[in-house]
């Protein structure tokens, strides 16, 4: 468990205390984000940390908060925004979400979409209700080549897109406000250091090279920082949110400590404050323009407005964080969780649906809570077989509030098997979970399936121990399982079904093979790898009544035995050399009987019985191998699979 990093003194715990709730977070996962509902957490109950799933959510990992005070919402759905808006009825609310402050956020479009859109999003959703403040987190790179110390209201001149993208939200602010009277503000933030940041950033590595006597290697001496300890970001936060007044709405504040801090300053500061013996080593480094500039931002606007001022020097930064490093093992308990993408990863749930108009929604919500309890990214496949009922509107619905779901229709009913193939070929998961759409297959035991597979499981299936259903059903189902493991040329587990959890490298390995005629449990099978199973409850279907009748009950039977097994032609082989030894034995017992009892009588019965015997076996054999000629015959035909009509991903038709 990772010990508080935010300091929380007695003006701070009352500065929480007075502002007014709910309190959104939005972008919690991230590194200011993580200080601020920390801080937060510590004092009230009424927060939410309001992250979206497909981010890398380590540092929720990490705080371990309760799992009622997480929202998952995609900020660039419009809709997504008003559901948890109108659930949740906000008072106040910090906008942290970013993406392309870091240079590996290279996506274009994810930059505009995440920054641009997601805030309108927000602000629209503030438009509609009675809130008590919204602030946003923009960066201090929107003022571009200007000269240092720049006044907020100087030229604007980004010098990236990610600048760029912050420009137009704090212009959208000023709109928002002065045309709808949303109190809303635009902060532009600094160079900003402290627990939580990403280790790979210059400041926890400086600071985790030091604590070990060494330095790492600095770019140009001459370049300049403005330095902010994040506690103090945080309170700026604060100190505006309670402080908020009408001549505020719309403006932007510079949070900066107003000191300039050169690398060289930096890395003389770190030499004194951990003791370190070795000088310091400048690597060659391409100035940028901007990068001449002596970078540091007037705050005077902040000290005016809200009285907020800076408390922390950059020595007392730098040792608050190398305090918290140590006290919570950082090499230990912080870095792998960074490092290690493994345990960042992520789900694919694949949904065959057909007639499930009911359960889908209910599947959905059930789902999400458990990803959310698990702290873990999520996608939500729903794979509409041509259903008849109003499951396609249904799962375009929920692909509207969550970016997470997608929606797969096919031209006609193919059969799970095919759904769940259909899935598998455009899932993004590092693992990928089968289940069926009617609520049979508990989401609850997911968790169970993820512990095996980070122990090292490439195969987690479903044991059902017990159905829900009638006595002699089950106790069918149970003895055809076993007879099937008995025939077939590989090992089948028993009273597994498709619920599973299934890596991506093995899921890939199934989705190449070219059999027409799917049986996934025995495919899944064949593939071999590390494999285990999960015992679990199936309970009966929540709703309607079930697709499955005798008929298909008999032909999966049939398609799992022929598909995996040759003892059916064997057991022929052997009862045709059996019959033959026997006739020979009959046809000399009938010469003997015919030399020793001249007199005996034979009778047509023994011939008609005979006759209907022989052919019996006979036509039993032609159904045998006209089964394998006929999956001969289907497979030749070497027709697709399944057909899509429609894609929905990411809430956007995709090309089929």
């Amino acid at each position: 468990m990772i010990k508080y990093s935010t300091k929380i003194d007695d003006e701070v715990f009352n500065k929480i205390k007075l502002l007014e709730g709910p309190i959104f977070i939005f972008g919690a996962s991230g590194f200011i984000g993580a200080n601020m509902l920390e801080a937060i957490s510590q004092v009230r109950s009424d927060y939410y940390a309001v992250t979206h799933g497909a981010q890398i959510a380590w540092r929720l990992k990490l705080l371990n908060l309760p799992s009622t005070n997480v929202l998952n919402c995609d900020i660039t759905s419009k809709v997504s925004v008003e559901k948890i808006f109108n659930e949740y009825n906000p008072k106040t609310i910090f906008n942290l979400a970013s993406y392309g402050g870091y240079s590996k956020h290279s996506d274009t479009n994810l930059i505009y979409e995440t920054n641009v859109i997601g805030n309108l999003n927000i602000l629209e959703a503030c438009k509609e209700q009675n809130i008590k403040c919204y602030i946003h987190a923009g960066s201090s790179s929107e003022y571009g080549l200007n000269c240092a110390s720049p006044e907020e209201s100087s030229e604007m001149k980004p010098n990236s897109h990610y600048a760029l993208s912050k420009v137009t939200c704090a212009y959208q602010i000023k709109y928002y406000a002065d045309f709808f009277n949303v109190p809303a503000l635009n902060f532009r933030l600094y160079s900003i250091y402290g627990p939580w940041e990403e280790p790979d950033r210059l400041m926890p590595v400086v600071i985790q090279r030091a604590r070990k006597g060494e330095l790492p290697p600095f770019v140009s001496p001459d370049i300049s920082r403005d330095f902010l300890y994040v506690s103090d970001c945080i309170e700026a936060f604060l100190d505006a949110s309670i402080n908020i007044k009408k001549e505020m709405y719309g403006e932007s504040f510079n949070i900066a400590s107003g000191n300039k801090t050169t690398i060289e300053n930096l890395a003389q500061t770190v030499i004194n404050v951990f003791e370190v013996k070795q000088a310091p080593i400048y690597k060659s480094y391409e100035k940028r323009k901007w990068d001449l500039v002596d970078w540091f931002g007037n705050n005077n606007k902040a000290k005016e407005y809200f009285n907020w001022r800076p408390k922390i020097n950059i020595i007392d930064g730098l040792k608050y964080t190398s305090e918290w490093q140590d006290k919570n093992e950082y090499e230990t308990n912080v870095l792998p969780f960074f490092e290690n993408r493994g345990i960042n990863r992520k789900l694919t749930c694949i949904i065959a649906c057909y007639k499930d108009e009911q359960a889908i929604p209910i599947m959905y919500e059930r789902l999400v809570k458990m990803f959310n309890e698990m702290k873990i990214r999520y996608e939500i496949i729903f794979v509409n077989d041509c259903s008849p009922d109003n499951s396609e509107q249904i799962i375009e619905n929920l692909c509207a509030i969550d970016n997470n779901v997608v929606c797969i229709s096919h031209s006609r009913n193919f059969g799970s098997q095919s759904a769940f193939l259909s899935g598998m070929e455009i899932a993004t998961g590092d693992g990928i979970v089968l289940m069926d759409g009617d609520l049979q297959d508990p989401p609850e035991i997911i968790p169970q399936f993820y512990n095996k597979w980070i122990e090292g499981y490439d195969v987690i299936y479903g044991v059902r121990v017990k159905r829900e259903m009638p006595f002699i059903m089950d106790k069918i189902y149970k003895l055809f399982y076993r007879i099937f493991k008995s025939v077939s040329y590989i090992k089948i587990p028993v009273d597994a079904g498709d619920f599973s959890l299934i890596d991506k490298k093995v899921a890939n390995e199934i989705v190449k093979l070219p059999e027409t005629e799917v049986f996934l449990r025995g495919l899944r099978a064949w593939v071999g790898f590390k494999q285990t199973g999960v015992e679990y409850v199936r309970p009966e279907r929540m709703f309607g009544v079930s697709t499955n009748n005798w008929r298909k009950n008999i032909n999966w039977a049939k398609k799992a035995i022929f598909s995996f097994s040759f003892l059916p032609i064997e057991f022929m082989s052997y009862l045709g050399f059996f019959l033959t030894v026997l006739s020979f034995l009959a046809l000399i017992a009938q010469i003997v009987m015919k030399w020793v009892y001249p007199d005996l009588p034979h009778g047509v019965p023994s011939i008609i019985v005979l006759i209907l015997f022989f052919g019996g076996v006979q036509l039993l054999s032609l159904s045998l191998i006209g089964e394998y000629v006929s999956k001969i015959f289907e497979e030749t035909k070497n027709r697709p699979r399944f057909i899509r009509t429609k894609i929905i991903k990411n809430n956007k038709k995709a090309l089929i």
